[in-house]
C-alpha cells in the first residue's frame, strides 16, 4: 500500500526525520521546506533526502541557501536550485479521493494558481504579514485542495482539515517534527530529542 508522507520543517534536524521515516517507512516523503538551515546536522539531512528519495518544496531557508550558497556543498544547492514552489497531487483514502498540495508557507486563499513565490515561501497573514490585524491567510481559505504547509512554528499544529494543514511544530526548538501520512489522515509525531535552537 501506498504511504505519502509530507513532513514539517526539519530545519537540519537528522535525528528525528531518520526516526519518522523509519516508523513510517513512507513509499514517498514530501517535506515543506527549511529542511537544512538553523539546526545541528544539515548533511545528515541530505542524506536522508538522498537514501528516501525526498522531495521538497522551497522555502524561505533555502533562498537564504542560495544567497549564502558558499557554506553547503555543490550538489546541496544544485537540488534545491530546482526545487518547484509547491507539488500538488491527488491521494486515495477512506474511498475518496483527496487533493492536496504541499507548499512552504501559503498560498493566495482566493485564487491558489495566482500564488505568487513570495507568498508560497512566506505569507502568513493576508494579504501581507506588515499588519498584525491582517487575519492568516488559513482562516480565509476554503478550497478543494488540502493545503498543507509549515513555516508558522509560533502557532505549531494547525489542523483545519478538509482545508489546510500546519505541520510545522517547531522540532528545532525542541517541539516535535510532525509528518501526515495522506493516505490514511494520520499525524505522526516525533518529540524533539534536545532543544537545538532557543525560542528568541
Amino acid at each position: 500500500m501506498s504511504r505519502t508522507l509530507v513532513i514539517g520543517d526539519v530545519h537540519g534536524c537528522s535525528t528525528e526525520l531518520e526516526m519518522m521515516l523509519r516508523l513510517v517507512q513512507p513509499t514517498r516523503c514530501i517535506s515543506v521546506g527549511d529542511l537544512f538551515r538553523k539546526g545541528p546536522d544539515p548533511l545528515g539531512v541530505w542524506a536522508m533526502v538522498q537514501e528516501w528519495s525526498i522531495e521538497a518544496v522551497f522555502g524561505n531557508h533555502e533562498a537564504a541557501m542560495l544567497a549564502n550558497s558558499s557554506r553547503y556543498p555543490e550538489e546541496i544547492i544544485d537540488w534545491v536550485c530546482q526545487l518547484p514552489l509547491w507539488i500538488d497531487g491527488v491521494t486515495q483514502n477512506h474511498q475518496e479521493c483527496q487533493k492536496w498540495r504541499v507548499v512552504h508557507a501559503g498560498v493566495n486563499p482566493y485564487e491558489i494558481e495566482q500564488t505568487t513565490r513570495a507568498q508560497a515561501i512566506v505569507v502568513r497573514r493576508w494579504p501581507n504579514d506588515s499588519n498584525v490585524n491582517n487575519p492568516f491567510w488559513w482562516t480565509l481559505y476554503e478550497g478543494e485542495r488540502l493545503i498543507l504547509y509549515g513555516h508558522d512554528a509560533a502557532r505549531g499544529l494547525r489542523d483545519n482539515r478538509p482545508y489546510t494543514l500546519g505541520l510545522d511544530t517547531g522540532c528545532v526548538y525542541g517541539n516535535a517534527l510532525t509528518g501526515y501520512i495522506l493516505e490514511t489522515c494520520e499525524l505522526i509525531q516525533i518529540p524533539s530529542q534536545q532543544v537545538y535552537v532557543p525560542i528568541k
